[in-house]
């Protein structure tokens, strides 16, 4: 397959989704693959800091205090808390669990992409070893960069903490040593998204071929990718560009150009739950948006995600040959037969 620049294969990473989508068009393959589409390319996950505090307290100066566990925050009792721990400790397992099946999904789309195949089971059953393996290299990775994360952000965070425990009420904010710490930061948070959508890249675009058509491991696919890299680094730095500018931009046109029909349908549906007042018609209504909602997402997400996925195949596929020999085949050699006569 041909080497193309990174805005070049736009117009056919299109024309790809709308044959693999549309030729022949059934409604509930449709559906399935932008189901797989949206949960692969459209799930992401948010780290929240955590944060808290407590009221100032005075009281008696007679003698120093020394912090107990009777806080209002750890007054609960053993069994609570245990509760508490175990829903804690469920909820992380049925994440990991969520996250290992959506990687699964990440290769049996990839084998219906490369292989024009619109049955999920084959690349489900298929790609059981390497999944699990990229299933580890991913939490791996994503648990370090949080604990960068954190990192970075902790003088930050006990640095607010402080302005903000240390404000009394009435009293004139600080908002010297609030930007002190304000700006600093914006940097900080911007080199940790390039970093997240950098190893976004890096990992779903670029390794993942590696992993599922030679069963590479971690270090054999990075050494693959970075040696590309190396050798390109321009090409594929426009390529990241776009691979992040043009699903946003895919969106929000989408989303303007459907504004006015959804505003419609959920107005009119609204007008239908203001009517009746029997609770089985407005549960009916609810539920009726809801599926709506849910067409909708899909109808245009799916379309979106597999786009953007042919595209990062497309452009990986002119630099590794693999890869490129499946999404556009090699002619077959000429036969011998109709070879030209030598005279």
């Amino acid at each position: 397959m041909q080497a193309y620049s990174a805005a070049d294969l736009i117009s056919p990473a299109i024309q790809r989704t709308r044959w693999f989508l549309f030729h022949p068009f059934r409604w509930s393959t449709y559906l399935k693959l932008c189901l797989v589409s949206v949960l692969t390319e459209g799930f992401s996950g948010n780290f929240n800091a955590p944060g808290g505090g407590h009221a100032h307290r005075t009281g008696s100066t007679a003698s120093p205090s020394i912090p107990t566990i009777a806080s209002p925050y750890f007054g609960l009792s053993p069994m609570e808390i245990a509760l508490i721990a175990g829903v804690v400790v469920f909820s992380i397992g049925l994440c990991i669990v969520i996250f290992y099946l959506i990687t699964r999904l990440r290769f049996a789309l990839f084998h219906c992409l490369v292989y024009q195949t619109r049955e999920i089971r084959p690349g489900w059953e298929l790609y059981d070893a390497q999944s699990w393996r990229f299933f580890l290299l991913s939490l791996a990775v994503g648990i370090a960069f949080l604990f960068v994360t954190v990192l970075a952000a902790a003088p930050f965070i006990l640095g607010f903490y402080r302005i903000f425990r240390g404000a009394q009420p009435g009293a004139h904010f600080d908002v010297g040593g609030f930007l002190s710490l304000f700006l600093p930061l914006i940097p900080i948070v911007l080199l940790l998204m390039l970093a997240a959508i950098a190893i976004h890249v890096i990992l779903h675009d670029l390794m993942l071929p590696h992993m599922a058509l030679e069963n590479a491991s971690a270090d054999d696919a990075w050494f693959q990718v970075r040696m590309r890299i190396a050798a390109e680094k321009g090409g594929f730095l426009l390529f990241t560009f776009l691979r992040i500018v043009l699903p946003m931009a895919a969106t929000i046109a989408a989303a303007i150009a459907i504004a006015i029909p959804i505003a419609l349908t959920f107005g009119l549906f609204g007008l239908v739950a203001a009517g009746p007042d029997g609770l089985i018609a407005k549960v009916v209504v609810a539920l009726l948006l809801v599926a709506a909602a849910i067409f909708v997402g899909l109808s245009v997400g799916g379309p979106i995600g597999i786009a953007s996925r042919y595209y990062a195949l497309l452009f990986y596929g002119g630099r590794y040959q693999a890869l490129g020999d499946l999404l556009s085949p090699p002619p077959p050699p000429a036969s011998i037969n109709n070879a030209p006569a030598i005279s």
